[in-house]
């Protein structure tokens, strides 16, 4: 028989959120507890939350799951940071943040996510790390219940520190100590200067919305509540989407969380899907027919000759939609986490986020790897990167090629000649010669704030998405919930009035 292993106790002294007070293990004896090891940069951490939330559902009497957030990269490890992040992916059960890993450490973790289930003797009963094992830990913890239940070791009495639990995110208290505006969280940005237009993915109301070049809204598309309904502006739901992309009057976009992309024939004022099943999809998808074909967290989109190229941020990989044929197929990535370059079929990506287009190249914000790639369209199709560090080489630091370091870039954007990047988790706008590989600062002091101004003086917060007219970027400041312009001749830094 297998020596049992005791759980080792959760430090008080640590930050605690979504709670009043540091909540121990010793406090949960009857309990079946399940620790979530994550970061909230890493998109496989960020699909595991909707089973959690099944989970505590299901077992809303004898179990408490417990976030352990340890954070990968320096910015996520603030504490304003991670209570942001909580508000924005509606997590309501109690979060410690473990920034010098020591919880980690105790627990053996060795990768993100990892989950480790307690048994209410206070004994670890299963660990497993990666996405998947949720149906497994499903039954593990039904064993558990019944096992100690049939001891009368189970305490089904509410947890005072904990109250009356939602599992939506209504009752977060952390949602209390936030504000947004117009916007809540925008994810991306798309500038279109021929027809005076913006169009704005409004992540956490779960809408788009058309302004014109000054921010005065024109339309509002989706009803506001999350949810996957196709049809007319004021019926449709989308689910925290992200990247756009515009071809003549019907606008593209990526539905993230419903792991779809979505048309939307700008006259005639309607949403239909385009691709994907609403199922996350498996590593390893083949494609086939677009609406057949499920698809994993789709980030950012653009058109290049009849094709919809899509950042799969899900699986490691850049995808295209024929849209001609209504084909979804993989492009390129084999799926594998990690700085490769090469032939497409042979070139690995780490969480891909932002695509931009310039000529007969894909521009693409590796986000996980911290780098900047080029993809070389057919006849080429190769990958090469620009700029950055890798998976777990990053910073702030100005520079060419390799000896530049970013830190979690999630946009880009062309123009006049270079690219523009989003550098999310260092708070500014930098710029890249592609042809030598250096990078400069642009804009942002690389603290977290909202100061408009000359670029020297101007902050951003987490700033996530880029498009550019001829004069003008357009930033997408996640969180600050707001449309940032910045003008492309000096970078001076203006806040849009979104209204």
């Amino acid at each position: 028989m297998s020596e049992r292993i005791h759980a080792p106790e959760l430090p008080a002294t640590r930050e605690w959120f979504n709670v009043p007070a540091p909540l121990g293990l010793t406090a949960l004896r009857g309990k079946v507890v399940l620790l979530d090891f994550w970061t909230y940069g890493c998109i496989n951490c960020m699909h595991l939350l909707p089973g959690l939330r099944r989970l505590e559902e299901k077992y809303r009497d004898e179990l408490v799951v417990i976030g352990v957030h340890s954070a990968k990269f320096a910015n996520e490890r603030k504490a304003d940071n991670i209570r942001r992040i909580l508000v924005r992916y509606d997590i309501d059960h109690p979060v410690v943040s473990d920034a010098d890993f020591a919880i980690w450490k105790a627990y053996g973790a060795r990768a993100w996510p990892t989950l480790v289930l307690i048994d209410p003797e206070g004994y670890v009963v299963a660990t497993a790390s990666g996405e998947g094992h949720l149906e497994q830990f499903d039954r593990a913890i039904a064993a558990v219940v019944r096992v100690f239940d049939e001891q009368k070791l189970i305490d089904r009495r509410p947890i005072p520190l904990l109250g009356r639990r939602s599992f939506s995110g209504d009752g977060s208290l952390e949602r209390e100590r936030l504000k947004t505006s117009v916007l809540a969280f925008p994810g991306k940005v798309l500038a279109d200067e021929s027809g005076s237009r913006l169009f704005i993915a409004d992540s956490n109301h779960h809408r788009v919305l058309v302004t014109t070049l000054a921010g005065k809204v024109t339309e509002t598309i989706g009803t506001g509540s999350a949810g996957w309904v196709d049809g007319g502006f004021d019926h449709a739901r989308f689910y925290r989407p992200q990247g756009l992309a515009l071809d003549g009057e019907t606008l593209y976009v990526a539905d993230t969380e419903n792991h779809v992309v979505r048309a939307i024939d700008l006259p005639s004022r309607g949403v239909s899907t385009l691709a994907g099943t609403g199922r996350q999809a498996a590593w390893g998808g083949q494609g086939g027919a677009a609406r057949e074909t499920a698809l994993n967290s789709p980030w950012d989109l653009l058109v290049a000759n009849r094709l919809l190229f899509v950042a799969m941020a899900g699986t490691h990989q850049i995808w295209l939609v024929d849209l001609v044929r209504r084909l979804a197929l993989p492009y390129a990535g084999t799926g594998r986490e990690a700085r490769i370059d090469g032939a497409i079929d042979e070139a690995a990506f780490a969480q891909p986020s932002g695509l931009a287009l310039a000529g007969e190249t894909i521009y693409v914000a590796d986000s996980e790897s911290n780098i900047i790639r080029a993809i070389q369209l057919p006849p080429e199709n190769r990958v090469r990167t620009l700029t950055g560090g890798d998976l777990f080489d990053f910073g702030d630091r100005d520079g060419q090629g390799d000896a530049a370091r970013l830190q979690h870039p999630l946009g880009v954007a062309w123009a006049r000649g270079r690219l523009f990047i989003a550098d999310t988790y260092n708070h500014k706008i930098k710029t890249l010669n592609p042809d030598t590989g250096d990078v400069r600062a642009f804009a942002g002091t690389g603290t977290e704030g909202h100061d408009d101004g000359p670029a020297a003086g101007a902050t951003f917060y987490e700033p996530g998405g880029l498009s550019a007219t001829s004069e003008s970027l357009y930033v997408a400041d996640t969180n600050n919930h707001a449309i940032r312009k910045v003008a492309l001749a000096d970078g001076r830094v203006e806040t849009l009035g979104v209204k």
